[in-house]
Protein backbone atom coordinates (compact mmCIF):
# COMPACT_ATOMS: atom_id res chain seq x y z
CA UNK A 1 0.00 0.00 0.00
CA UNK A 2 0.84 3.50 -0.93
CA UNK A 3 2.14 5.15 2.28
CA UNK A 4 0.09 8.25 3.41
CA UNK A 5 2.15 11.47 2.99
CA UNK A 6 0.23 13.56 5.11
CA UNK A 7 0.10 10.72 7.93
CA UNK A 8 3.82 10.14 7.41
CA UNK A 9 5.20 13.84 7.47
CA UNK A 10 2.76 15.40 10.32
CA UNK A 11 1.63 12.26 12.40
CA UNK A 12 -2.16 13.22 11.75
CA UNK A 13 -4.13 10.80 9.03
CA UNK A 14 -6.09 12.87 6.10
CA UNK A 15 -9.48 12.59 4.63
CA UNK A 16 -8.51 10.18 2.60
CA UNK A 17 -7.09 7.56 5.17
CA UNK A 18 -7.86 4.05 5.01
CA UNK A 19 -9.36 4.47 1.46
CA UNK A 20 -7.15 2.20 -0.07
CA UNK A 21 -7.28 -0.73 2.84
CA UNK A 22 -11.24 -0.37 2.55
CA UNK A 23 -10.82 -0.95 -1.41
CA UNK A 24 -8.71 -4.26 -0.48
CA UNK A 25 -11.21 -5.22 2.08
CA UNK A 26 -13.99 -4.63 -0.41
CA UNK A 27 -12.55 -6.49 -2.92
CA UNK A 28 -11.67 -9.31 -0.47
CA UNK A 29 -15.80 -9.58 0.14
CA UNK A 30 -15.25 -7.34 4.05
CA UNK A 31 -18.22 -5.01 3.66
CA UNK A 32 -18.64 -4.35 6.87
CA UNK A 33 -15.00 -4.31 7.56
CA UNK A 34 -14.48 -1.75 4.76
CA UNK A 35 -17.58 0.45 5.44
CA UNK A 36 -15.52 0.80 8.90
CA UNK A 37 -12.53 1.37 7.83
CA UNK A 38 -13.25 4.35 5.34
CA UNK A 39 -17.37 5.09 5.67
CA UNK A 40 -17.49 6.98 1.87
CA UNK A 41 -16.36 3.85 0.17
CA UNK A 42 -19.63 2.97 -0.96
CA UNK A 43 -20.66 6.40 -2.25
CA UNK A 44 -17.12 6.90 -3.91
CA UNK A 45 -17.80 3.42 -5.56
CA UNK A 46 -21.41 4.58 -6.88
CA UNK A 47 -19.77 7.90 -7.74
CA UNK A 48 -17.43 6.24 -10.08
CA UNK A 49 -19.81 3.87 -11.55
CA UNK A 50 -22.08 6.65 -12.28
CA UNK A 51 -18.77 8.89 -13.94
CA UNK A 52 -17.53 5.24 -16.18
CA UNK A 53 -21.92 5.27 -17.45
CA UNK A 54 -21.68 9.01 -18.14
CA UNK A 55 -19.20 8.73 -20.49
CA UNK A 56 -20.41 6.69 -23.00
CA UNK A 57 -24.83 7.96 -21.90
CA UNK A 58 -25.07 11.31 -21.21
CA UNK A 59 -27.97 12.14 -18.97
CA UNK A 60 -30.11 15.69 -18.84
CA UNK A 61 -28.94 17.27 -15.81
CA UNK A 62 -26.00 14.97 -15.45
CA UNK A 63 -23.72 17.99 -14.30
CA UNK A 64 -26.13 18.71 -11.25
CA UNK A 65 -25.89 15.10 -10.71
CA UNK A 66 -22.15 15.20 -10.06
CA UNK A 67 -22.24 18.28 -7.99
CA UNK A 68 -24.61 16.50 -5.57
CA UNK A 69 -22.20 13.64 -5.75
CA UNK A 70 -19.15 15.60 -4.50
CA UNK A 71 -20.74 17.29 -1.71
CA UNK A 72 -22.44 14.26 -0.54
CA UNK A 73 -19.01 12.24 -0.78
CA UNK A 74 -17.38 15.33 0.52
CA UNK A 75 -19.37 15.96 3.78
CA UNK A 76 -19.26 11.77 4.38
CA UNK A 77 -15.63 11.92 4.46
CA UNK A 78 -15.45 15.84 6.49
CA UNK A 79 -17.77 14.12 9.07
CA UNK A 80 -15.86 10.19 9.43
CA UNK A 81 -12.66 12.51 9.50
CA UNK A 82 -14.13 14.78 12.57
CA UNK A 83 -15.15 11.39 14.60
CA UNK A 84 -11.82 10.19 14.11
CA UNK A 85 -10.28 12.65 14.91
CA UNK A 86 -12.44 13.45 18.02
CA UNK A 87 -11.43 9.56 18.95
CA UNK A 88 -7.87 9.81 18.38
CA UNK A 89 -7.75 13.25 20.94
CA UNK A 90 -9.85 11.62 23.28
CA UNK A 91 -7.43 8.41 23.56
CA UNK A 92 -4.06 10.71 23.21
CA UNK A 93 -5.78 13.38 26.23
Amino acid sequence: MLPCLNKTLLGVECYGCGGQRAAVLLFQGHFKEAFIMYPAIYSLLIFAVFLIINIFYKFKGDFKIKIAFIFFNASIMIISYIIKMLQFYNLTN
